[in-house]
């Protein structure tokens, strides 16, 4: 098989692979980041990450807790293919010789390339995602109250034409890029980092399944701690009401949630989103590695 045909098949089990794992945590991150501010002398609809499960769990069941899948579900091909081929295309371009390894500025390089261009389709998938997601967190303050305003992803994405326009489906495009780029640059460069040191040289091609594991999962976790905050303010303007939105923008959403909240609220959700990304990532990095060595 050619080396794109690789990536597309290995970035696809990737990404199956990561969705399962990490899903849950997912759904509980943006549940907190979106939930809007309580008011003076009222508690938060969620005190934590363990009472946002517990209330889901008592509202929705389990399958509370995959709600949204559908949408990345049936995009996890294209975006895994499209971020591990960008990438693998790039480390071709830039590759001094056939089969050499790059340096670490250049695996920061690819993986920022490949965060542009999974951006695109990130965008309308995430969206779609964090409406369905943040339904019950920003429905009535009762402990297990949820709006049924979307029945699946394609009523979300009927509803945002109908509302917006198919640009509607990209609102959040700048914030998703700001996320993306830096945070996949960040992502493949510790990923590298690791395996090398691991391995101890550039030779990276011995390691178990264990090392790749480890060092798949530590990548994930610094992608999030590297651009965190810009996942808040993307998430809170894809949820935002589209006729009369409370935010214009990255900026104005910025100086809105350190207004109200403090720096805090740039980090609503923040432990799901770690203890999602450290399992999530070393599923997704290993089932790639393994998929693609075994393609020969």
């Amino acid at each position: 098989m050619g080396d794109v045909a690789k990536d597309l098949t290995a970035g696809t089990v990737g990404g199956a692979a990561q969705l399962i794992v990490g899903h849950p945590f997912d759904t509980i991150k943006v549940m907190l980041q979106s939930q809007p501010p309580p008011l003076p002398g009222q508690p938060p609809k969620y005190s934590g990450a363990m009472d946002a499960v517990r209330q889901t769990l008592a509202a929705e069941g389990p399958r509370g807790l995959y709600k949204g899948m559908g949408a990345p579900l049936a995009t996890v091909a294209a975006f895994n293919a499209v971020l591990f081929t960008v990438r693998g295309q790039m480390e071709a371009l830039v590759r001094s010789d056939p089969g050499a390894p790059l340096s670490l500025y250049q695996q920061v390089f690819c993986g920022a390339g490949a965060g542009v261009a999974v951006s695109f389709l990130a965008c309308p998938t995430e969206l779609i995602k964090c409406r369905l997601q943040a339904q019950s967190a920003i429905a009535g303050s009762g402990p297990a109250a949820v709006a049924i305003k979307y029945r699946g992803p394609m009523d979300v994405a009927r509803q945002v034409v109908q509302s917006a326009g198919v640009t509607g489906l990209f609102k959040g495009l700048v914030p998703t890029l700001a996320r993306e780029v830096p945070g996949n640059a960040v992502m493949f460069g510790v990923y590298e980092a690791i395996k090398q040191v691991l391995a101890g040289g550039r030779d990276t091609s011995s390691l178990g399944r264990g090392s790749l594991m480890l060092a798949g999962g530590l990548a994930g976790g610094s992608f999030w701690l590297s651009v965190y905050p810009t996942d808040v303010m993307k998430s809170v303007i894809q949820v935002d009401d589209y006729k009369n939105p409370k935010y214009s923008g990255i900026i104005d959403a910025f100086r809105k949630i350190l207004a109200s909240e403090g720096v805090k609220g740039l980090y609503k959700g923040f432990g799901p989103a770690m203890a999602r990304s450290v399992p999530a990532n070393a599923a997704c990095f290993l089932a790639y590695e393994v998929t693609k060595s075994s393609l020969g």
